[in-house]
């Protein structure tokens, strides 16, 4: 063979390589989040710095404001490829990845510092969970705890059975919250619940303040119940094909920016939602306390369907265990 054709090969050779170590990718994002929010400031933050960071191959194109559809709609679209990835609730994601409803399942937590101390111990493992059913994690980031809140007075659970009570469309968590309490509520889509409180198809929402009020949702509430029923957090998944289409330096970038992006918004949200729970009562929202009494028939009520839902499978027996197990060494601690 002659020098010339050797040449020939090797400048093919290692142009292909050279070719195949920069990949070129626009990934595709949805989110339920509208423009504005901290969430869509610190996606498009993270996102402008993940181009600059690959020299421009690699960029993020986001979908805000639900554009995409519900969480049903987009998880379909991520299947078949016309979305690469998305930042929606737990709720969301459940059908796929059951595990990922461990945090949402009906009054778990109790307090800030509770869940703080479980998911220093659990994140980890929720994240490994995603990998094995075809999915890339970057983090959980709360959104709060999802307090009731109504047009009439109502503290007892007999008095919250009477009502008309919202619940997500298609929120498998939700929905199996609300029937731990025997209450039968009214599903619809997030974009429908201002009207439906305005022409009395529902009449109460169970939602964080944060949400509450960028929603308006307030303005069609004068009750509060001071009730952790249900700890609301969301999560940014990529699916996991065109996440190993990036090379190895590609995907530390991402993974590196994108995990900032979760924790920045996580430790916002802390923030936010307690700023607003406050807001709430300014604006002349009353927030009532269940007596003892009341409290413990809500607390036993949610520890016999969480124990319902373990049977049903619907969350995996040992990561639950282990949840608990959490919980009661902190609870021990703190006295």
């Amino acid at each position: 063979m002659s020098i010339f054709r050797l040449l020939a090969i090797f400048t093919a050779f290692t142009g292909a390589m050279c070719a195949g170590s920069v990949q070129a990718a626009t990934l595709k994002i949805a989110t339920e989040s509208p423009d504005g929010t901290v969430w869509m400031k610190m996606l498009r933050k993270h996102g402008k710095a993940i181009e600059q960071r690959t020299d421009g191959a690699v960029k993020l194109k986001f979908y805000p404001g639900g554009v995409m559809g519900d969480s049903k709609a987009v998880m379909r679209k991520m299947r078949v490829g016309q979305l690469h990835g998305a930042v929606m609730t737990a709720g969301g994601m459940i059908q796929t990845y059951p595990d990922i409803a461990l945090y949402n399942m009906p009054m778990l937590f109790q307090s800030n510092d509770e869940i703080d101390h479980v998911r220093a111990q659990l994140d980890a493992s929720l994240m490994a969970g995603l990998r094995q059913n075809k999915f890339v994690g970057f983090g959980l980031a709360e959104v709060g705890f999802a307090y009731p809140m109504t047009q009439q007075p109502a503290v007892s659970v007999s008095q919250m059975r009477g009502l008309k009570v919202w619940t997500p469309d298609n929120d498998l968590g939700s929905l199996r919250a609300f029937e731990a309490f025997s209450i039968a509520p009214i599903p619809l889509p997030m974009s429908d619940v201002l009207a439906g409180l305005q022409t009395g198809l529902i009449d109460s929402v169970a939602a964080p303040p944060v949400g509450t009020i960028a929603l308006q949702w307030h303005t069609q509430v004068e009750h509060a119940l001071e009730l952790p029923l249900l700890y609301i957090y969301g999560l940014f998944v990529m699916a996991e094909k065109p996440f190993e289409k990036l090379t190895a330096d590609q995907q530390l970038v991402v993974s590196e920016e994108l995990r900032e992006a979760v924790r920045a918004a996580d430790d916002s949200a802390r923030r936010d939602h307690i700023s607003a729970k406050q807001a709430l009562g300014n604006q002349g929202i009353e927030w009532r306390k269940p007596s003892r009494v009341e409290l413990d028939e809500w607390l036993s009520l949610a520890s016999q369907a969480r124990e319902r839902l373990i049977d049903s499978g619907y969350v995996s027996a040992d990561l639950y265990q282990q949840a608990l197990n959490l919980l009661a060494e902190f609870r021990g601690a703190s006295g």
